[in-house]
């Protein structure tokens, strides 16, 4: 059985990691778990929960052991803060597709589809359900999961990874490097995008250089920030600490799970929101923070444990999921530590 150490970084990626263990994150096409599982191995070292490993990575594990492979720092990539995992999420993406699509066989593209860039960069799983829509793997592969729904007139450009049960609304332009999790809507424009399991930004809006935790929504129209009118350093509050970090040229929206968001909603750049949050003051730049149970905007006024915890079960009941007893812990715990 595979073992996880995360100490040293668990509270450095907080909000994500409020709800989740830094192994269950995902950055690529799988999470940090899924991907050691796919592998085979089993080794009796903890594995930082927090690398980011390649099929070369394995494969020197496989010869020498995980401290050897460790030391050779260029099979394997590290996270430490919620925005690095856009800017690693190209090269992610792409060792994850080898990883995947080593000895497998796609499902044929529909003759609809435009294809710009190799077929052979594209890996389609059963039952995606395309037509006439636009592919481009010019710049990296595009890896389409089970039950997936692109509708008409979806641009992709890879790197990408559309997830299990996802559905892009027509006329969605998805950039690389994004992975949208299972049973997600995206509509609009996304680029360079981590969006977790579940969650919905299914109208027009921009988002850029984000990490979006699972069940959460967007409202139309909503819109990201993802870099600076003076084109310097962006500085994203960092919850542990309760201070502000250098988040590199380019980050967006950084948001904890089951976390909503009202009709035309503008997000500063490096922006963090914790988890549940209700968001709603349209027209106005929101602030750079917005804590866990905030109700509007400002975080004067909470959104009360049994009205959320009501709120989430009915979010969830939308796509036939519902809200587990050790969930209802957790969120439970996070709130009375936000009070």
């Amino acid at each position: 059985m595979l073992s996880f150490t995360e100490t040293h970084c668990r509270e450095d990626l907080f909000p994500l990691t409020l709800t989740r263990a830094v192994a269950d994150i995902r950055v690529g096409i799988l999470t940090i778990r899924e991907k050691w599982q796919i592998s085979g191995l089993e080794i009796s070292d903890e594995i930082p929960a927090n690398i980011i490993p390649s099929r070369a990575f394995f494969e020197e594990v496989g010869k020498g052991g995980l401290h050897t492979a460790l030391a050779s720092k260029e099979s394997y990539r590290v996270f430490q803060f919620p925005w690095d995992m856009p800017q690693l999420n190209d090269w992610a993406i792409r060792m994850d597709f080898e990883l995947l699509t080593r000895n497998k066989h796609s499902e044929n593209v529909p003759t609809s589809n435009h294809i710009l860039g190799r077929n052979e960069d594209i890996f389609l799983l059963p039952r995606v359900n395309m037509e006439h829509c636009y592919l481009n793997t010019t710049q990296g592969p595009i890896y389409i999961d089970e039950g997936a729904t692109i509708m008409e007139g979806s641009m992709l450009r890879g790197p990408l990874y559309m997830g299990k049960d996802a559905v892009t609304k027509m006329g969605a332009a998805i950039y690389g490097a994004s992975s949208i999790g299972k049973g997600c809507i995206i509509g609009g424009e996304v680029k360079n995008s981590i969006f977790f399991n579940y969650s919905n930004k299914a109208h027009d809006g921009y988002i850029g250089d984000a990490v979006i935790g699972e069940w959460c929504n967007l409202g139309a129209g909503t819109s990201c920030s993802n870099l600076r009118n003076t084109a310097t350093e962006v500085r994203v509050w960092h919850m542990h600490s309760g201070t502000y970090k250098n988040g590199g040229l380019k980050c967006g929206l950084i948001m904890g799970d089951h976390s909503r968001a009202s009709i035309n909603s503008s997000f500063n750049t490096g922006s963090v929101v914790g988890v549940s949050a209700n968001i709603f003051q349209p027209g106005a730049l929101l602030p750079k923070y917005i804590p866990s149970f905030t109700w509007g905007a400002d975080g004067r006024e909470k959104y009360q444990l049994d009205k959320a915890l009501a709120d989430i079960k009915n979010w969830m009941a939308f796509k036939q999921q519902g809200l587990e007893p050790e969930q209802i812990l957790t969120l439970t715990k996070i709130y009375n530590n936000q009070s």
